[in-house]
């Protein structure tokens, strides 16, 4: 139980405690890691309006057996099971995507879900819950595909009529080429870092929008595994509108890595 909480200290002093100094988070509504007591908090089931979403929230309470790691964001680590949650909102239903997910406020215009975490907690998350970060995509001298360890991804949410839902974050990515749901899985990637010349601060790069991409970038935290443009004229993936609940629901990302049985 406490080698977690060692990994996630280690990570956080040694890599971002000038990130923890200036940082800021916003909190999500009461929803489980698992389908079942989803609250929102007075709203309409599984949506949050418009003017409400703008405000900051009141943080969820804790889902059962669960460790938040951060006291001011809704983001959780679950121990027994290895696997780390956050919460987030649905902000795109339609067009083509780069992200499947970004933190708030920054790539929300091309990422299906906006959370309410910041990359670096979840990155010390994920190295807390046991897996092993690679390295993003390279594109000289020749190309190689991100690499780390193979990460699941559930979306959890209430629909309009009160009924717990969950699904593949996949399921909710098509391939413009084929009219399916994204095949291929993410991998821990792990992003890195860049130095601020006049303040010697060390920043985290997936920050600025790179969290859960469908496009490979060189700051990305989690990466397919696969040459994907992030050209504008040759992005291989859009939101698949159908399968989406609409904006504004509050959902719950539960992020498990698949590790290695010995």
């Amino acid at each position: 139980m406490q080698g977690w909480r060692r990994t996630f200290r280690h990570y956080v002093v040694a890599g971002c405690a000038a990130l923890i100094a200036m940082s800021t988070f916003l909190g999500g509504a009461a929803l489980t890691a698992e389908p079942g007591d989803l609250s929102d908090d007075g709203q309409t089931p599984g949506q949050v309006s418009q003017t409400s979403e703008k405000k900051k929230r009141s943080l969820s309470k804790d889902p059962p057996g669960m460790k938040r790691l951060v006291p001011d964001a809704d983001l959780w680590i679950d121990p027994k099971h290895n696997r780390v949650v956050v919460d987030g909102t649905v902000v795109l239903r339609e067009g083509f995507l780069e992200m499947f997910a970004c933190p708030i406020g920054t790539k929300e215009h091309e990422s299906i879900v906006a959370v309410d975490a910041k990359a670096y907690a979840v990155h010390a998350g994920l190295l807390a819950a046991g897996a092993k970060s690679g390295a993003p995509a390279e594109f000289e001298p020749e190309y190689k595909p991100a690499s780390g360890t193979e990460i699941e991804i559930d979306v959890v949410w209430r629909d309009a009529d009160g009924n717990d839902q969950r699904a593949r974050a996949q399921d909710w990515v098509r391939d413009i080429e084929s009219g399916k749901s994204m095949q291929y899985p993410w991998v821990f990637a792990g992003s890195g870092f860049w130095t601020d010349e006049a303040s010697g601060i060390k920043y985290y790069m997936a920050e600025q929008g790179d969290f859960i991409c469908v496009s490979n970038f060189p700051s990305a935290m989690l990466d397919l595994p696969v040459p994907s443009s992030q050209d504008n004229q040759h992005l291989a993936y859009e939101a698949f509108t159908e399968r989406i609940p609409p904006l504004g629901t509050r959902v719950r990302l539960v992020l498990t890595p698949k590790l290695d049985k010995k």
